[in-house]
C-alpha cells in the first residue's frame, strides 16, 4: 500500500463504492465512519498550497472488513489491475452552483446540496461535474451537455475556465489573456469582446477539463 499514490488510493475508494452500488458517503456510513469522511473536500487540505490528504488505515480497515474485500483486491483495484472503474464526483446544474455557498474559497466544491455523477475513468482530485441547463452558452455547450471541472489543474492562455468574480457571479469564458495582475476572458465561440478583470476581483478560477455531450 505504501507505493500507492493519494489519487490511486481515493480512485479505489470510489470504485468500491460504485462496486457495492453507493456513494462514498454511504460507503463510509456502512463501514461505520463519519458520513464525509470520504468527500472530495476532505482529499486536499484548504491551505495554499493545497496538500493531499490521505485516508488512515483505521479507515481503510474498516471498509474493507464491511465490504469483505482483501487487502491485496484493494491494492489491485488501486493499481487498475481491476476491470474499467467509473468514477463518481460531486454533481450539481451549473444555474444552482451559481448560488452562494456551494463553493470553498479555492473553488471545491462543498455542501448537502451536491448530487453524485458517474462517469467513465479515474476523476482528478477535487474535480466535480455541473450540468448545463440553458442556451446561454450555446452552441459550445447546450442543454443536457455535462462539463467537468478541475481546481487543481493549471491555467493557461486558451484553456476553457469556470471564474467565481467578487461581485458572486459565476462565469464560464475562455482565457485569452493571464498576467500577474490580469485576466482576460473571452465568450466560449471567441466572438464575444474580451472581459478585462483585475485578479483582485477573481475569487477563484478552475479548469473546464471535460464536456459530455
Amino acid at each position: 500500500m505504501s507505493t500507492l499514490s493519494h489519487s490511486q488510493i481515493w480512485s479505489a475508494i470510489d470504485a468500491l463504492a460504485v462496486r457495492m452500488t453507493m456513494t462514498p458517503s454511504a460507503l463510509a456510513r456502512r463501514a461505520g465512519l463519519d458520513p464525509t469522511s470520504f468527500n472530495r473536500s476532505k482529499r486536499m487540505s484548504s491551505g495554499k498550497p493545497s496538500r493531499p490528504r490521505w485516508p488512515s488505515t483505521e479507515s481503510l480497515a474498516k471498509v474493507l472488513e464491511a465490504t469483505g474485500m482483501s487487502l491485496a483486491d484493494f491494492a489491485a483495484l488501486a493499481e487498475g489491475q481491476a476491470a474499467q472503474v467509473r468514477s463518481q464526483m460531486p454533481l450539481l446544474g451549473l444555474e444552482v452552483a451559481a448560488h452562494h455557498g456551494h463553493f470553498d474559497q479555492l473553488g471545491y466544491p462543498v455542501g448537502a446540496v451536491w448530487g453524485v455523477a458517474v462517469l467513465p475513468g479515474h476523476a482528478e482530485d477535487g474535480a466535480y461535474a455541473l450540468d448545463i441547463a440553458d442556451t446561454e452558452l450555446a452552441p459550445i455547450y447546450r442543454p443536457g451537455d455535462r462539463i467537468v471541472v478541475s481546481p487543481a489543474r493549471e491555467i493557461r492562455a486558451g484553456d476553457r475556465v469556470l471564474v467565481k468574480l467578487v461581485s458572486g457571479a459565476l462565469v464560464v469564458k475562455r482565457v485569452s489573456g493571464l498576467s500577474p495582475t490580469q485576466l482576460s476572458l473571452v465568450g466560449l465561440d471567441g466572438q464575444t469582446p474580451d472581459l478585462v478583470l483585475d485578479l483582485a476581483d477573481v475569487v477563484w478560477m478552475s479548469r473546464i477539463v471535460w464536456v459530455s455531450q
